[in-house]
This record gives C-alpha cells, structure tokens and sequence, in this order.
C-alpha cells in the first residue's frame, strides 16, 4: 500500500469518525435548543460536521481514485 493510499485511509476513517460526533452533538439536547432559538448550529457543531465532511472527502479521493 502506497503512502498516499495510507494517509487517504486515515483521512476517511478520521473524516467519519468526526461526521458522528458532529452528528451527536446535533441531536444533544443543547445543540436542539440553541438550534431552535437561534436557527443554526454552533459553531463546534459546523466546523465538526465541515470538517468530517472535507476530511472524508479528501480521503475517499486519495484511497480510491489516486494510484
């Protein structure tokens, strides 16, 4: 396995693994109410769920698509 391929697979693992706290932190009681009185995450919240999103991106591409 290449190192690219390496660091593309800790990219997706770490990428999912923050989708699910910035999913659970979505679902807490206190990210429900700040997002029913202000109308958005917070802050810690959407960098989580950007990040994952960006990280796991970054990884599916170097894993899969990269040779």
């Amino acid at each position: 396995m290449g190192s690219s391929k390496l660091i593309g697979v800790v990219l997706l693992v770490v990428g999912i693994a923050l989708l699910f706290f910035g999913y659970q932190s979505t679902q807490s009681i206190g990210g429900e109410i700040t997002e029913t009185l202000t109308g958005q995450y917070t802050d810690e919240t959407m960098w989580f769920l950007i990040g994952g999103a960006a990280a796991a991106a970054a990884g599916a591409f170097l894993t899969f698509f990269k040779k």
